[in-house]
């Protein structure tokens, strides 16, 4: 899967940023958990072993939503 440059560093942004959420907080344990598959679908594109493409969107929406979630608690 060839990924844009553009989106690698959404991709690491959007890793930034779940990193900062609270732990205190709901969203802490979903927030690790797709910080995780994140880092290994960024580290498949990385290396040139590919990726699922679908699953990477996936995994980027349900940040974006975490992120959300968690900046609506505050």
């Amino acid at each position: 899967m060839s990924v844009p440059s553009s989106d690698i560093e959404i991709i690491r942004l959007l890793l930034a940023r779940l990193e900062r959420i609270s732990v205190d907080s709901h969203e802490a344990h979903r927030a690790s958990g797709v910080r995780g598959a994140l880092l290994k679908e960024l580290e498949r594109m990385e290396t040139g072993q590919g990726g699922n493409e679908a699953h990477l969107r996936f995994l980027e929406e349900r940040g974006f939503a975490i992120l959300n979630k968690a900046a609506r608690r505050k």
